[in-house]
């Protein structure tokens, strides 16, 4: 919901305040709005764009060199009045005509074009285009009446490129209509937007659910269904935008085209881009070029969750000015001088070279594979409580990242052996790859780990159980020497040191490496569990201390956990590991 506000209904008039002392190199006020800071030298047509407040960048951070002459700025989610359309047309004239666009909705109609009356009445030619953008607002048979979202984006851009060139009021006009033809929109929501001063949200989404085809406010849709995957999501929107070919474009492959992922409030950027790499992927699939693609905020709606695609067909002038330079508070386009390149080799890692391996060891790599698939699984299976955990007084990200590094370490392990690895080897490409996918410090501290474990191995002979004592052992000292923790810490190392001790007293007393790492696996169980007596020391967690007193560390159990997956794997071997 939206948190920081003073007087609600004042609301709308101090964001733009604020926007305009934060952009006085773009904007310059006037009654109604804002125009760019600097009037051009030569008269020129002025693109006049505008809405509601409360959909930023829209409308006041799209003005500027390259991209609008003015915006009008209502109230939050409210047509800006005719009076303010006219005062911030008036003030962005230069004597070369005004073009007025924005998203269609009754009340931006009706201002927009009593503005416009007014405007010709006084001898300032004046065109509307209206856009209309929203493929769920109406059919393919009655485009008029769709709404007009993130679609807007193509429209002002392009109107504003064929001003910026010179062109007469006709033409900007003739383009921007053409761009608004040729542009499909779709959106989601997954939860509504709360006004300044609002106790609830204008409309709500059940829980689990997803509003599709919703406008930016809230408008109905086509429907409900379950929240999808990222991937999933990316399908719906382009599997709706390709059902509708505009008129003028007969194939798909083959054709250039504008993308635009908006998010809507509540959508970060992140999240962005893994929808748009499943989009991408897909438009390409199908034989499109994607041309200059923009992924972020564009039309939001104060704190809804959403997002939405759109979806322009170029032709080569619509692609010239929307590829056209743009400089504003919210959106820039840059033209650089291209530099010739030349694809530089891959970087040679010196550890992926497989080594000669025996039969034997090529087994025990084998085994290594066994290994690595029952750890990820038992980090799969606990990884919500994991990170449950770590955000008790960490940041939450303990059991995304051992999936990530446990992933990773199988994928590189399977890899290795398919080539004819060793043991030895095999956990070197297991290694590096947990560290590298993982990140953080547990991903290096793994890495270690494992290194450790490979380096107490070798390629010839299959691991002994006094090798993989060695090993663990080495890898105790080694993340000890990293991490520069202790024990009474609250990390892993509250687990790892006694699982050693336990593990080398099982190996000296002469059990087999099953029984041993049994023994050692409940020391481990003991030990994670003590952890939550326990203030750490190190690390995130340190500042708050108190908070983590009665949980243990995510650390540690997901160690103890996968102590006992890597037993039940070595209890079912056939033949005990000597």
């Amino acid at each position: 919901m939206t948190r920081l506000f003073n007087d609600p209904a004042a609301f709308a008039d101090e964001m733009i305040e604020g926007f305009v002392a934060a952009s006085r190199r773009w904007v310059r006020p006037v009654p109604g709005g804002v125009v760019r800071r600097n009037r051009p030298a030569k008269a020129s047509v002025a693109v006049v764009i505008g809405g509601g407040s409360g959909h930023y960048p829209a409308f006041g951070g799209l003005v500027g060199p390259g991209l609008a002459h003015g915006a009008a700025l209502g109230n939050l989610f409210a047509s800006p009045s005719a009076q303010q359309v006219y005062s911030v047309a008036k003030a962005a004239d230069t004597g070369a005509g005004i073009l007025l666009t924005y998203g269609n909705y009754a009340g931006d109609v009706l201002h927009f074009d009593q503005a416009q009356e007014r405007l010709i009445a006084e001898g300032i030619p004046c065109q509307t285009v209206v856009v209309t953008d929203d493929v769920s607002s109406a059919g393919p048979d009655e485009t008029a009446k769709r709404r007009g979202v993130a679609g807007d984006l193509v429209v002002f851009k392009v109107a504003s490129a064929a001003a910026e060139a010179g062109h007469p009021l006709s033409e900007v006009a003739r383009v921007a209509r053409l761009a608004n033809d040729r542009t499909r929109s779709f959106g989601v929501a997954f939860t509504g937007c709360t006004l300044p001063g609002a106790d609830r949200p204008l409309f709500t989404v059940p829980a689990g659910r997803m509003g599709v085809g919703m406008g930016i406010h809230g408008e109905p849709g086509i429907g409900e269904q379950d929240v999808p995957t990222a991937d999933q999501l990316a399908e719906l929107f382009v599997a709706t935008l390709l059902r509708e070919l505009p008129e003028g474009v007969t194939q798909i492959a083959g054709s250039r085209v504008a993308v635009i992922l908006n998010g809507l409030g509540s959508v970060k950027y992140e999240e962005l881009f893994v929808v748009y790499r499943r989009v991408a992927e897909l438009f390409t699939a199908v034989g499109l070029e994607i041309v200059d693609p923009d992924v972020g905020e564009f039309v939001t709606s104060f704190d809804m969750a959403g997002a939405s695609l759109t979806l322009t067909w170029l032709d080569r002038e619509l692609e010239e000015f929307w590829r056209a330079p743009a400089d504003t508070p919210a959106y820039r386009k840059a033209v650089a001088p291209v530099e010739p390149f030349v694809d530089t080799p891959g970087v040679v890692i010196a550890d992926a070279v497989i080594r000669e391996a025996t039969p034997e060891s090529r087994r025990a790599a084998a085994r290594v594979v066994s290994v690595l698939e029952a750890v990820l699984g038992v980090v799969e299976r606990n990884a919500a409580e994991l990170g449950r955990i770590d955000a008790v007084a960490g940041d939450g990200d303990h059991g995304i990242g051992m999936r990530r590094g446990a992933g990773a370490a199988l994928d590189a392990a399977r890899d290795a052996v398919s080539r004819g690895a060793g043991a030895s080897t095999t956990l070197v490409w297991a290694a590096d790859a947990w560290a590298d996918r993982a990140g953080g410090t547990s991903g290096a501290l793994w890495g270690a780990a494992l290194r450790s474990v490979a380096a107490a191995c070798d390629d010839i002979t299959t691991p002994t159980r006094e090798q993989v004592t060695a090993g663990v052992e080495a890898a105790t000292q080694a993340i000890m020497r990293y991490g520069k923790a202790e024990i009474g810490d609250k990390t892993m190392v509250d687990v790892l040191l006694p699982f050693s001790v336990a593990l080398r007293r099982g190996t000296d007393d002469g059990q087999s490496l099953a029984e041993s790492w049994d023994r050692a696996a409940a020391v481990a169980q003991t030990a994670a569990e003590s952890t939550a007596d326990l203030l750490p020391r190190k690390g995130r967690a340190r500042p708050h201390a108190e908070k983590s007193l009665g949980t243990p560390d995510a650390g540690a159990v997901s160690l103890a956990l996968i102590t006992r997956a890597v037993h039940a794997v070595l209890a079912s071997e056939k033949r005990a590991t000597p």
